[in-house]
């Protein structure tokens, strides 16, 4: 095993881990919040090696079976914005919280959903083509449930998000697949670093988010886990079981029940400090490390299960 594949199984093993030990140090070092404008390319960076991996063969089995893609699409946008407003009304959230939690229940699915899926023994093939059309479709989609759920306490420009999901989501994918596809045979030796890249971007980009609104995350830090976790346990179990009554076999429910409760939360955090305020990027740094920990636990008991 090559040192970028060595590296690279390291960073995934303890990614969760990692993840905690940035937040403490953003909350210990204020300073870091310095971090904050490199939030842009760092997502756009982890969207373009998300792009790089994908080819036109991942979505070959998938669109013979379009039932559990055109359901996954689905639940994915409607189970996490639906969960988001209730835990808006339940918790009487305040107006920047508030929007962090549609930011993050609006997102599209995040590519930890496609190593989860891998390790739970799921459908690949949907997983991956699931992460890609939510993904290429969010410029459009994420804008306009924003503004149908949060328009009424917030001023939402529906165009300038619309350009900036295009800008760190859409046209770096789309670049990452056009040099895949022309230039495959050379990149085969960066694939192992893709994985490691992605990691340090989102650790990144939580350190700028938390140590950005530190005091913030002290005084609500518990509300604010106990929502977070609410919303991504009750995203999986939803996922999964309204599969399950959709009548998709048990490999695609544990698909779908990843992608809907794996969110792109570095997305959501993008979104917040671009476009509203810093404090509602919060919900989207603390998610990533909820999903992490949930989605490795619950991957991890569905392999051992036949």
């Amino acid at each position: 095993m090559g040192i970028l594949n060595r590296t690279s199984l390291f960073f995934s093993k303890n990614f969760t881990v990692l993840v905690i030990l940035a937040t403490i140090s953003a909350l210990c070092f204020k300073s870091l919040s310095i971090l904050l404008p490199a939030v842009k390319i760092l997502l756009a960076i982890i969207m373009f090696a998300m792009g790089l991996t994908i080819r036109p063969n991942d979505f070959v089995k998938v669109f013979k079976f379009p039932k559990a893609l055109i359901i996954g699409i689905l639940l994915q946008y409607t189970i996490m914005p639906a969960l988001a407003v209730s835990l808006i009304l339940i918790f009487s959230l305040n107006p920047e919280i508030a929007t962090g939690v549609i930011l993050l229940g609006c997102a599209p699915g995040g590519t930890a959903s496609n190593v989860m899926t891998y390790i739970a023994k799921g459908d690949l093939a949907l997983s991956v083509g699931l992460t890609t059309i939510s993904t290429l479709i969010s410029p459009i989609v994420t804008p306009l449930l924003i503004f149908f759920l949060a328009h009424s306490w917030i001023k939402i420009d529906i165009l300038n998000i619309f350009i900036s999901i295009s800008q760190i989501v859409l046209i770096p994918v789309i670049l990452g697949v056009i040099l895949n596809l022309l230039i495959k045979e050379k990149l085969n030796y960066i694939y192992p670093a893709l994985p490691t890249v992605s990691i340090i971007s989102i650790t990144v980009i939580i350190i700028a988010v938390v140590s950005s609104n530190a005091s913030a995350f002290t005084k609500s830090a518990f509300l604010l886990i106990f929502v977070v976790i609410i919303h991504n346990i009750a995203g999986l179990f939803l996922g999964y079981y309204l599969s399950k009554i959709l009548r998709l076999d048990n490999k695609q429910c544990k698909t779908i029940s990843l992608e809907v409760g794996l969110q792109n939360s570095a997305l959501a955090s993008a979104l917040a400090i671009l476009h509203f305020n810093p404090l509602s990027a919060l919900p989207g740094a603390i998610y990533s490390i909820v999903h992490n920990i949930s989605g490795s636990f619950i991957a991890t008991r569905w392999s051992k299960k036949t």
